[in-house]
């Protein structure tokens, strides 16, 4: 425990000591976070939530059931239009008290040191579970509640911000299921945040248009079409619980215009070409996108290799499955094309019994030849060779391709 928490970290490849605590996004913050607030949890579930649970439901609301009661007594004589007026008051106010004292709920949830509590209840009592946790925190613990991001805020009129999500209250009178009832009201929303969407459209712009991407000239078509379908596609599965996932339209839209560009740059054609060329249809589970697709041939008895971009529907699966893996997105210093299509030793060409060797530490790379500068620029840590190659690079005697 010791050592990962004096461990450090690593920032533009220089090395960066810390003197308390765990480093924000280290590998190990979550495992650490867990094993230190477990106790946090165990408090929540066996004394918070209990002292803060009562009642079964709300009481009906008077003035409703009055609303509800007379258009019944209407549309029994027949009085449609009368019945209708009096359910349009009685879905205008809501249908339980709102602020029934017999009535309290508390739900908690955490990940690392990121934690949401839900409260029904008045804005006194949610203060007073704050200051019960934090002083749970010091005298338990020893650790202190950030007063600046631990905020109360009113779930219906306001966001709270978790795992880069808004989460709110839903509410909307106009919402109606089957048999006429609102069906949203009181529900949890999740949005995508505003400041997400334009953070990463920024990526691709300049001076409000879409530009290349100067870094990834260097690379394939196949490459840049797959680099740039990672970032999009990451982005759209980690938010695929939003309602408002559609709004990441304007994101794709400014992702094409940049890749194209990107490959028009590259190519030295215009971006009409670009699309003349690389247009597809791609047909999947819901339904068929247009898209930009690079196919790479790799003889008669393989499959070719296929990146597309675009292809994802932006419409919300309330019951979608978030993992915690990060999404794999490739740098734009690799070489995805080259890493997947590499058969063949790259010191000495040779194509008998290929393996990959691995560089322990890029500090090696001393950038003397061409080949070792393009490693440390793009800061791999692998090199494809044949077995006679790597053997005489692990025993130190590699001067050179061998002499046949």
């Amino acid at each position: 425990m010791r050592g990962l928490l004096n461990a450090g970290y690593m920032e533009d490849w220089r090395f960066n000591a810390i003197y308390s605590g765990v480093p924000q996004g280290g590998v190990v913050s979550p495992i650490l976070s867990n094993l230190v607030l477990d106790k946090l949890d165990k408090y929540v579930e066996k004394q918070l939530i209990p002292d803060n649970t009562r009642g079964q439901r709300r009481k009906m609301s008077p003035p409703y059931a009055a609303l509800v009661k007379a258009a019944a007594k209407a549309r029994k004589k027949g009085d449609l239009d009368t019945a209708w007026e009096l359910t349009k008051q009685a879905q205008a106010m809501p249908s339980r008290v709102p602020n029934d004292e017999n009535f309290r709920r508390l739900w908690y949830v955490r990940y690392a040191d990121d934690f949401l509590l839900g409260f029904t209840g008045p804005k006194t009592e949610a203060l007073d579970i704050k200051q019960r946790i934090a002083e749970f925190l010091r005298d338990e613990l020893k650790l202190q509640l950030s007063e600046e991001k631990t905020l109360i805020t009113h779930a219906r009129d306001e966001n709270a911000h978790f795992l880069g999500y808004e989460v709110h209250v839903l509410h909307a009178d106009n919402q109606h299921d089957h048999r006429g009832r609102r069906c949203i009201n009181g529900g949890i929303g999740f949005r995508v945040p505003g400041r997400v969407i334009e953070a990463h459209r920024a990526k691709f712009m300049r001076h409000g248009k879409p530009v290349h991407r100067p870094e990834r000239l260097s690379d394939s078509a196949y490459s840049i079409v797959a680099q740039y379908q990672a970032e999009y596609s990451g982005l759209v599965q980690y938010y695929r619980l939003a309602y408002n996932l559609h709004m990441l339209g304007k994101l794709k839209r400014a992702a094409e215009v940049s890749l194209v560009k990107t490959l028009a740059n590259k190519l030295r054609c215009s971006c009409r070409k670009i699309y003349r060329r690389f247009r597809a249809e791609l047909l999947t589970i819901h339904g068929t996108f247009k898209v930009l697709m690079v196919k790479v041939e790799r003889g008669p008895k393989k499959k070719p290799l296929v990146a597309h971009f675009g292809g994802l529907t932006l419409s919300r699966n309330k019951w979608a499955a978030i993992s915690e893996r990060e999404p794999t997105a490739w740098s734009g210093r690799s070489e995805i094309q080259q890493r997947l299509l590499a058969q063949r030793c790259e010191l000495c060409g040779s194509e008998n019994q290929v393996e990959v060797h691995h560089i322990r530490k890029l500090a090696n790379l001393k950038g003397s030849s061409r080949g070792e500068k393009i490693m440390a620029g793009r800061h791999r840590k692998t090199l494809v060779v044949c077995q006679d190659c790597h053997q005489r690079i692990h025993y130190g005697r590699y001067d050179g391709p061998a002499l046949t």
